[in-house]
């Protein structure tokens, strides 16, 4: 028997809908068969908490007198995008201080970035805002040195071009001479260790494969508050293969997402520092998958067991792309602690958090039954298989330069 968004909603308003994790779907699927759970399950939450870098605020700080039109800024001393109006800036979170050493000596140690600027903000922390300017008759001021505080901006709010993965690497370093730092993680010689990011059955998108319930207007749980998928994520690629569950092989959906960063928490939004490699955002993020029908239903039923992942080696077949997969584990396997590698044992290591994944898909339920949260239908799905949507790799061009 299919099911409404309006007919779930009305459920979720009279207090009797029935709203149950993505672990515990898994369990009353086996038990009772995706057909019998579809008729008396309503909607399933899941949720992630991991690092997206490709995350950032948007923010406006209101004008001085005299007004400034700021053309350089930087927020806790790590520059801020300027090209906007006259007081709107961009500050991501990858972005590090101008002072920073990088990696110049090597490995770096990258203390602070965008992400615990956001992480500032949302904790009420004061930041100190430089902004630089060239001055206009409409905005005579140069120069601002001033503190601000998320309470006293006009407004501020997270807009990440690509968040959620659906599925991921597992990333390996074949190398015998040294570890290696990514984004990652740090990757010992010779297999030493092998780290994955994914909350498996709990991630959102591995519970709707195929995107049936997730799109443009889509309310999402972001960062403690409520969210709204506004996009598809930067290189969403829903054409990779998939086994027999829909589950892609390799990295398919993102989700691009925005919500009122004021609202947020800051338990669930944390700046990370990456050894060697840079600095990011530790964001949580969840979606109420509605059960329409039967299908849904399979989906939501999913076990870690099911979700396949490859495994990369990031000392040259990632960076150069010179070779394919060694191979693919389950997110069971990973969770096991170990995984076998061309025939050597490799210890594993998440870099997301599970248990902060069961935390947000609970928190999600909770919401919902009490009726602070319902579903919403999207405008847009976002693009699936068939949309001949696909991520391109670069095609580089030689400049050509005219010889005097």
């Amino acid at each position: 028997m299919a099911k409404t968004y309006e007919q779930i909603n009305e459920k979720i308003r009279a207090g009797s809908v029935v709203v149950v994790t993505a672990e515990e779907m898994s369990d009353i699927v086996e038990a009772e068969g995706a057909a019998s759970a579809a008729e008396h399950v309503d909607v399933v939450t899941t949720g992630t908490f991991a690092p997206m870098c490709s995350s950032g605020a948007f923010l406006n700080f209101g004008h001085a007198n005299p007004r400034l039109k700021a053309q350089k800024a930087w927020l806790n001393e790590v520059s801020a995008y300027a090209g906007l109006a006259a007081v709107d800036l961009y500050i991501g979170a990858t972005e590090v201080p101008d002072s920073d050493p990088l990696n110049r000596e090597h490995p770096g140690e990258f203390r602070y970035g965008g992400g615990h600027v956001i992480e500032d903000l949302v904790a009420r922390r004061d930041v100190r805002l430089r902004a630089l300017a060239y001055g206009t008759d409409c905005y005579p001021r140069r120069e601002l040195d001033t503190w601000i505080n998320i309470e006293d901006l006009n407004e501020c709010f997270l807009c990440n071009p690509r968040n959620a993965y659906q599925n991921y690497n597992v990333a390996v370093n074949l190398s015998a001479e040294r570890s290696i730092y990514t984004y990652m993680g740090v990757l010992k010689p010779s297999l030493g260790n092998a780290n994955y990011c994914s909350a498996g059955q709990l991630s959102p998108l591995l519970n709707d494969p195929y995107y049936r319930t997730i799109g443009i207007g889509t309310r999402i749980f972001l960062g403690g508050a409520q969210g709204y998928v506004f996009w598809q994520g930067t290189q969403h690629n829903p054409t990779v293969p998939r086994n027999e569950l829909g589950v892609p092989q390799a990295g398919a959906g993102t989700l691009s997402v925005v919500g009122d960063l004021k609202a947020m928490r800051p338990e669930w939004v944390r700046g990370v520092s990456y050894y060697g490699y840079g600095v990011s955002l530790m964001l949580g993020l969840g979606v109420p998958i509605p059960v329409l029908d039967e299908e849904i239903a399979r989906f939501t039923g999913i076990r870690d067991r099911d979700i396949v992942a490859p495994i990369v080696d990031y000392s040259r077949g990632y960076p150069y792309s010179e070779r394919g997969p060694l191979g693919h584990v389950t997110y069971e396997q990973l969770r096991k602690g170990s995984i076998t590698v061309e025939g050597v044992e490799v210890p594993t290591a998440s870099l997301s958090s599970y248990p902060k994944a069961r935390e947000i898909a609970e928190i999600l339920k909770q919401a919902i039954a009490s009726g602070e949260f319902e579903v919403s239908r999207p405008a847009q799905l976002l693009p699936s298989a068939d949309s001949g949507l696909t991520f391109k790799p670069l095609r580089e061009r030689p400049i050509q330069t005219e010889v005097p």
